[in-house]
């Protein structure tokens, strides 16, 4: 029985963890695939390493949205303040909320990290054209951005 009366901050805390991990897991990832890529450029021209780090930085952002969907999470189920009366269907409501980020995080932060590691070969070719190859990733960022905003908007209803 007292798994049940703690379901609603099991629940909860499950929601976070979706939230910063799934999207942080993701941004390894893309951030890892860039980072190959601009490996193997800066061995042959060292001096573009500005040009790429803006593409290696781009997939890490969906981990900074995950975390910041799992502080949204702590403060307004009360679990940051000490205050926490979370009953199993607010918990469920905080993870479903939490799925947006997590799910689309994972998946954008990989995709942009596919687009920025391309991105840089074409920097590698064409250090001018640097500007076209963060545009292209940043199209990808719309859609953790726009995971972000329902994350967060469905937390502020709870």
């Amino acid at each position: 029985m007292e798994f049940l009366e703690n379901l609603g901050i099991i629940l909860t805390v499950l929601a976070g963890v979706l939230a910063s991990g799934m999207a942080g897991i993701g941004s390894a990832k893309g951030v890892g695939l860039v980072g190959e890529a601009a490996t193997g450029v800066l061995t042959e021209e060292p001096s573009r390493f500005s040009k790429v780090l803006i593409l290696e930085a781009l997939p890490g952002t969906q981990g900074i949205y995950g975390l910041l969907t799992w502080f949204m999470i702590l403060m307004r189920s009360g679990l940051l303040s000490g205050n926490a009366d979370v009953t199993w269907q607010r918990g469920l409501a905080f993870f479903f909320a939490a799925m947006p980020i997590g799910i689309v995080g994972y998946f954008s932060a990989i995709s942009q990290g596919q687009v920025a590691a391309a991105g840089v070969g074409l920097v590698a070719k064409r250090p001018e054209e640097q500007s076209k190859a963060i545009v292209l990733a940043a199209m990808v960022e719309t859609y953790a951005i726009l995971a972000l905003l329902t994350s967060i908007m469905t937390i502020l209803q709870i």
